[in-house]
């Protein structure tokens, strides 16, 4: 891997260790990032907030900025959703993660814990360059057509550009197979583990689509080794303005979480 410098064992062999606020990921333990696909008001990302907290996360995820196929779906509340997640995070003691779209949009996420990349956005490299000059850890989503060493590219330049905190994500890739909204590819996890020091975590929910596939994409995403997951949850999905479909209940969320450390605790 000539090509990769910073991300490689080679350059790094022992694990890197994330710690945002005491919640660490890539430790041996088991992170658990969990909340809204999107932030919709303030009294359902605080409701989500305190239920997947008493649910055993260890960070809480909400999106306010959205980068929707259609133009004509909720794009999130922007600014708005930003405050009233860090809210939501200081009043539980949880750290944050939401998912940035564009450069001008850093200054917002100040009091954001993790800065997330999305997939869409992988090879945005003019924001990877941005987001290598801030002092946060990067949660960055492998695109749902890019290869093992394009997301370790994508991590390159981050990490190139001064910011060494970066964590990947797997969150499925597009296959020919329509019943899943994408492919599920569990071997990234120990494949990237081999090949990265950085820490690797998995999103079961995008590839699912469904929520009644989440908990066995969870299982085996940590059974393959995963440092960490990512999980939509939702507390009235019947009126959640974006991905229903895989938004879990925060009951069904607990008892994924109890049975993911039992897999954890197993290996």
């Amino acid at each position: 891997m000539a090509d990769f410098h910073l991300t490689t064992r080679e350059y790094h062999p022992q694990n890197t260790i994330i710690d945002v606020g005491g919640a660490k990921i890539g430790d041996g333990s088991l992170a658990i990032i969990a909340g809204p696909c999107a932030i919709e008001s303030k009294d359902q990302i605080f409701r989500i907030a305190s239920a997947v907290k008493a649910s055993g996360a260890t960070m809480l995820r909400g999106g306010a900025f959205k980068p929707r196929t259609s133009p004509y779906t909720f794009q999130g509340l922007e600014d708005e959703g930003i405050k009233y997640l860090v809210e939501a995070g200081r009043e539980v003691g949880l750290p944050t993660v939401s998912e940035i779209t564009d450069e001008s949009e850093i200054d917002l996420f100040k009091d954001v814990d993790i800065i997330q990349v999305g997939a869409k956005n992988m090879q945005n490299f003019g924001l990877l360059h941005a987001l290598g000059k801030v002092d946060k850890p990067i949660l960055l989503k492998r695109g749902f057509g890019c290869t093992y060493e394009e997301v370790l590219s994508s991590a390159e330049h981050i990490m190139a550009s001064g910011n060494e905190r970066v964590i990947l994500c797997e969150r499925g890739i597009r296959t020919f197979e329509t019943y899943t909204r994408f492919t599920f590819d569990v071997s990234s996890i120990p494949s990237l583990k081999t090949l990265t020091h950085l820490p690797v975590i998995a999103d079961p929910s995008h590839p699912a689509g469904r929520y009644e596939l989440i908990e066995p994409l969870s299982l085996a995403a940590v059974a393959a080794g995963a440092d960490g997951l990512i999980i939509e949850v939702h507390d009235r999905p019947d009126e959640a303005l974006c991905d229903a479909n895989q938004a879990l209940k925060p009951d069904k969320f607990e008892s994924i979480v109890r049975k993911a450390m039992s897999v954890k605790a197993a290996l």
